[in-house]
C-alpha cells in the first residue's frame, strides 16, 4: 500500500535506499594531449587508481571526468573490482595499497597510485 498522496505533486517520495560506496581498482591508458604533464617523447601512460562510487559505472565515469579535467586523454579503462573482489581472486594487496584504497573511500575521492609513461609507437596518440 502507499502513501496517501505518494503519486501527487507534493506528495510523499518513496524513500530512496542509499547504496553504500566502494572503492574499485582502475587501470586507465591516457594518450597524449597538449598540457598533458607527460614526459617528452612518451605517446601516453597507464594510471593504477583507486576510485569511490555506489559501483564500478560510477567509479569509471567520475575517473574519466577528473582526468579530462586534468588534461588527460583517457582511451582504456580496464576495472579490476573491489578490495574484496579482488583478494578472491588471489590478488596480494599490500598495506600501502590499502592505506591508499581506505583513503578513496574516507575521502570519496579519485586517487591515481601510480603513472607509467609509454614510450614507443605501440601506444596511440590522440591529438
Amino acid at each position: 500500500m502507499t502513501e496517501p498522496g505518494a503519486d501527487k505533486p507534493g506528495g510523499a517520495a518513496p524513500e530512496k535506499v542509499k547504496r553504500p560506496q566502494q572503492v574499485y581498482t582502475l587501470l586507465v591508458e591516457v594518450g597524449r594531449k597538449a598540457g598533458d604533464g607527460l614526459p617528452k617523447g612518451a605517446t601516453g601512460a597507464g594510471l593504477v587508481i583507486y576510485a569511490s562510487g555506489v559501483d564500478e559505472a560510477e567509479a569509471v565515469r567520475e575517473t574519466v571526468l577528473i582526468l579530462k579535467q586534468a588534461d588527460l586523454a583517457p582511451l582504456d579503462v580496464t576495472g579490476y573490482g573491489t578490495l574484496d573482489e579482488r583478494l578472491a581472486q588471489g590478488h596480494e594487496i599490500d598495506e600501502d595499497e590499502r592505506a591508499l584504497m581506505a583513503r578513496a573511500l574516507a575521502e570519496n575521492s579519485v586517487i591515481v597510485a601510480q603513472m607509467t609513461p609509454f614510450f614507443g609507437k605501440d601506444r596511440p596518440t590522440v591529438q
